[in-house]
């Protein structure tokens, strides 16, 4: 298609990508995609090409695209007040309702909503917050945050140390030393295949007690985890997992973090993934269903316990010296209220509860046989398959091959996007909220199609 512009080549010669080939990109080797539209569960490129986005951009365009009703909040609100800032007790109407709206939903021990930008914004000011409680309770020494081996928690220096990936350390001088990790709940890929779910429950904490024994608990102040891995594999954990995860963390005193940028929010059909798990969290990371990604906004939901320390730090130090210009930034918030209001008026988390399970069964049974799938998992509208050069023998393929990736660029071929995770050869999806069972069907089918084009 011939154009008067030079889109194409200022992207490449202008724009730098996150999580791209830098050099490929550059040299012209890499392909990139101008996006102009979307409606639904769906986007539209320059080139006309009208794609089912079974990521929702990045987990986070939880309503679908083109909802009217967020556009003109956003648009009310810039025009009303487009910015003030939270500092020394201002607030705008929309983050003092956002916030009541977000505690209204939230674990019942939970008080207070510190807002941020992005979901490492929020995980940077939740270790911060840690350490403050932590100092203020007169225990200087712990102060080491736990984290576990695939995690995902950001891409700061604090927040990239608390990832487990090994993409986001490499030659960025990371983990930094106050971050340790622990085994990931992953069962597919345990080291001993001989383990039980039960039994592999056991192993992830003893893992985590011979941890603490090692570093001393007097050193250790909190437990960061996502209640279902995101992009380290999409992987729910086994049953079980999270109630005795929990039962360690209290014998030792040590905080809690629910990182649910990805799950808060309905994903896993219930409003936050705390619930679906029974998880009593100290601190909640929220972001990327927070507005669906029609504006910047995350947020630390904060416990009762943790805030009355913060309380007492404030009595004994004067204000807390932590804030971004940008926190509760009111066309964000906007944003927010908007989202909310379309989830429950939509009836979008119940639809997760029929289409995400849909899409997972129909998902195994198209592909569960196939001699190079290992597994089809998935929980709520997340799903998973894991590809394998030999099943039996649980056998990976040579990462050199990038047989995920040439999945992912098969299925675009398809009309479905989809994403290869890090780590492995796995297809990941996590569609709109507002899927259908015949947009799951099609998602299967092209998954299918794009298999046996590079597999067989």
């Amino acid at each position: 298609m011939l154009r008067n512009d030079q889109l194409d080549q200022w992207d490449r010669e202008n724009f730098f990508h996150p999580s791209t080939h830098l050099a490929q990109f550059a040299r012209g080797e890499a392909p990139n995609r101008i996006v102009t539209g979307g409606e639904g569960s769906h986007i539209t490129d320059r080139d006309g090409n009208r794609l089912l986005d079974a990521f929702a951009g990045l987990y986070c365009v939880n309503v679908g695209y083109g909802r009217q009703d967020i556009a003109d909040a956003i648009a009310a609100q810039a025009s009303e007040l487009a910015y003030y800032h939270a500092y020394v007790g201002h607030g705008t109407e929309a983050s003092i309702i956002l916030a009541k709206m977000i505690l209204d939903r939230a674990p019942a021990n939970m008080s207070k909503v510190y807002f941020g930008l992005s979901g490492s914004d929020a995980n940077e000011t939740n270790i911060k917050l840690v350490w403050y409680y932590n100092n203020i309770r007169g225990l200087p020494r712990k102060k080491k945050i736990i984290s576990r081996w695939r995690g995902y928690h950001g891409s700061g220096l604090m927040t990239g140390s608390l990832t487990g990936l090994e993409m986001f350390h490499k030659k960025f001088d990371l983990p930094l030393e106050q971050v340790i990790h622990t085994e990931a709940p992953y069962y597919y890929r345990r080291a001993d295949v001989s383990q039980s779910e039960e039994q592999f429950v056991q192993h992830c904490v003893d893992e985590l007690e011979a941890l603490i024994a090692r570093e001393g608990a007097d050193t250790i102040a909190a437990f960061i985890g996502e209640p279902v891995l995101g992009t380290g594999g999409i992987v729910p954990p086994p049953p079980g997992y999270w109630e005795a995860i929990q039962k360690v963390l209290k014998k030792h005193d040590i905080l809690l973090i629910a990182d649910e940028v990805v799950t808060g929010f309905g994903r896993l059909g219930t409003m936050f993934g705390s619930d679906h798990y029974g998880l009593e969290p100290d601190l909640i990371t929220i972001a990327k269903g927070l507005t669906s990604a029609y504006a910047p906004l995350s947020g630390s939901i904060v416990s009762d316990r943790i805030w009355k320390v913060l309380e007492q730090g404030t009595d004994e130090l004067g204000p807390i010296g932590h804030g971004w210009t940008y926190s509760a930034h009111p066309i964000g918030a906007a944003a927010g209220i908007a989202n909310l209001k379309l989830l429950d008026e939509m009836q979008l988390i119940a639809n997760n509860r029929d289409v995400g399970p849909y899409l997972v069964k129909s998902m195994t049974e198209a592909l569960g046989d196939h001699p190079n799938v290992g597994e089809v998992r998935g929980e709520g509208m997340l799903c998973a398959v894991e590809y394998v050069a030999d099943k039996e023998a649980r056998e990976f393929f040579d990462p050199g091959k990038k047989v995920g990736a040439q999945i992912a660029g098969e299925l675009v071929k398809e009309g479905v996007i989809a994403r290869a995770m890090p780590q492995g050869d796995i297809l990941g999806f996590a569609p709109p909220f507002c899927l259908t069972r015949a947009e799951a069907d099609t998602i299967v089918a092209a998954t299918v199609a794009a298999t046996r084009r590079v597999l067989g």
